[in-house]
């Protein structure tokens, strides 16, 4: 089977087709600049900059003094500009042994999500088996049952296979999620089902048309349900607070931010300094898979038949 020319003959989504040679394509007429133009771009960088604010903030405390933080008036520069803030982070506290960990859980995690992820989408969203609908629903009905209400049996959960305190507890527990299942699902169901049957002619069978034909044609939406389930590890600070008991060994990187708040106060320029340093790893995460991003958000929520 020749799955290359069967996965090329399939048109994805936003990709502009070749003219022949000798063809001239016709050319696109520009459009006016109207009215709804302009205030529509207006709207969108008055976002920008209301959401940029609170990091320009950020970042400029970072570099303040921990006594001018909260002057009065407020100051967006202070006395003196105070790079070392970034460096006594790391000689705060086991700083490179929170970022180690976030990164472990956060990588690991996303992982698994998406090998869950895309082999549930796949079974929900293009195999036909009994009770498939049914199943399906009450996968979705865990989406409305908030994490906090979780958190006691998983726990116990977590006591009774005697993993507190270990990396796969941090990981494990959120490997089946009903979002990623439900987001490559509604993705599977938008590509052609004549690949499939031209596969299965081939003699395919359901795992390698999954693996050869599919799943390539879903980078996007991988890409998506990756950057968000990157995030949510990465952010995750509930759950390890409390199935970790040992920070200095476990400890990820929410929890090291609040290790800046002590008993004897809070080295606000040392933890506004440790924020921008989180913020660096998903904003490059984000950066790198825009493209793909726009793509698989764009064409995710279109289903077929």
């Amino acid at each position: 089977m020749r799955s290359d020319v069967i996965a090329d003959a399939a048109a994805r989504p936003g990709e502009q087709q070749v003219a022949p040679a000798g063809v001239v394509p016709p050319r696109k007429e520009k459009q006016p600049v109207t009215a709804g133009v302009v205030v529509a771009y207006v709207c969108v960088v008055l976002a920008a900059v209301i959401f940029a604010v609170p990091l320009v903030y950020a970042l400029f405390s970072a570099l303040k003094p921990n006594d001018q933080i909260f002057a009065v008036p407020p100051t967006l520069v202070g006395d003196e500009v105070r790079w070392g803030n970034f460096v006594e982070v790391f000689r705060f506290g086991p700083f490179w042994t929170y970022i180690g960990n976030s990164f472990f859980v956060a990588i690991a995690g996303t992982i698994v999500v998406n090998i869950v992820s895309t082999t549930a989408g796949y079974a929900f969203g293009r195999l036909r088996w009994r009770g498939r609908d049914v199943v399906f629903v009450l996968f979705l009905v865990t989406l409305m049952v908030p994490q906090e209400v979780l958190v006691v049996p998983m726990f116990q959960l977590m006591q009774w296979l005697g993993w507190v305190n270990t990396p796969q507890a941090l990981i494990l527990p959120f490997a089946f999620t009903a979002f990623g299942t439900f987001l490559m699902r509604q993705f599977f169901r938008g590509i052609p089902y004549e690949l499939e049957e031209a596969a299965r002619v081939d003699g395919a069978g359901p795992l390698r048309t999954f693996g050869s034909i599919i799943l390539p044609l879903a980078r996007s939406a991988v890409a998506v349900l990756t950057v968000f389930t990157f995030i949510s590890f990465w952010n995750s600070y509930l759950w390890p607070l409390i199935v970790v008991n040992d920070y200095g060994y476990l400890g990820t990187l929410p929890i090291g931010l609040a290790t800046f708040s002590g008993q004897f106060g809070t080295r606000w320029d040392l933890q506004m300094a440790a924020s921008i340093i989180s913020m660096i790893p998903t904003a490059i995460l984000v950066i790198v898979l825009q493209k793909h991003l726009v793509k698989g958000i764009a064409t995710a929520g279109i289903a077929g038949r």
